[in-house]
């Protein structure tokens, strides 16, 4: 069953899952780091209280939040199409990523951001400091172990969405374990694919809790 050819076909997928992963994490993060931000500060305790924009902003992240990822893998299959001239591959499967990862990221944002003290944000604002350095210069800084300790839930989160894209042809591992290990019946090739996935899980997740570990102030 492990022929060269499978074992090809196994190492294609791990570098297809990585990137679909990785890259979606990036351009999420891109997305949902600002989204965070402006949560947190345009709270009615944050540094620019605006209610409107906080619950307008919030409702549409919860409404995204609440659509189960396969779901909303078909139903953006036309404006994927779109963006990038396919529905299959793992460059089609990086536009759903993106729309599930982001509204996701954002709340992890935002609950890192509100542990910072408060004590330390109005010592900022009676220095003078506007809003923008209390957000690059305080909060981010002060909660940055809490982010890293995010963003490795937040990667694992999108790896195991990249594997549910293997339904409809996104690529990496899940393509390979539904395709090859469920249709075909190759249960073999499925654990296989399953055991990867699993190690890169706990990779990410060390990788993470170990960067978390190496900026967190209080554990020196």
């Amino acid at each position: 069953m492990f022929d060269s050819a499978t074992v090809s076909m196994i190492m294609k997928g791990i570098g297809e899952t990585l990137y679909m992963t990785l890259f979606s994490s990036i351009l999420a993060y891109v997305i949902g780091l600002p989204l965070g931000v402006i949560l947190v500060t345009t709270d009615k305790d944050g540094i620019t209280p605006m209610p409107t924009v906080n619950k307008v902003l919030g409702f549409i992240i919860n409404m995204l939040r609440s659509v189960p990822f396969i779901i909303l893998l078909i139903t953006v299959l036309p404006f994927t199409k779109f963006v990038v001239g396919t529905t299959l591959g793992c460059n089609a499967t990086v536009v759903p990523l993106v729309i599930a990862s982001a509204p996701y990221i954002a709340r992890l944002v935002e609950s890192s951001l509100k542990e910072v003290d408060g004590g330390v944000i109005e010592a900022a604002q009676s220095m003078g400091a506007r809003p923008f350095q209390i957000v690059t210069k305080v909060l981010i800084p002060e909660a940055k172990p809490s982010l890293l300790v995010g963003a490795a839930i937040a990667v694992t989160t999108i790896l195991g969405y990249s594997a549910m894209s293997g339904f409809v042809g996104g690529g990496g591992l899940g393509n390979i374990a539904i395709n090859y290990g469920y249709y075909r019946y190759k249960t073999g090739i499925m654990f296989v694919t399953v055991a990867i996935l699993v190690v890169i899980v706990q990779v990410f997740q060390e990788l993470g809790i170990r960067l978390s570990k190496g900026t967190d102030k209080r554990v020196r």
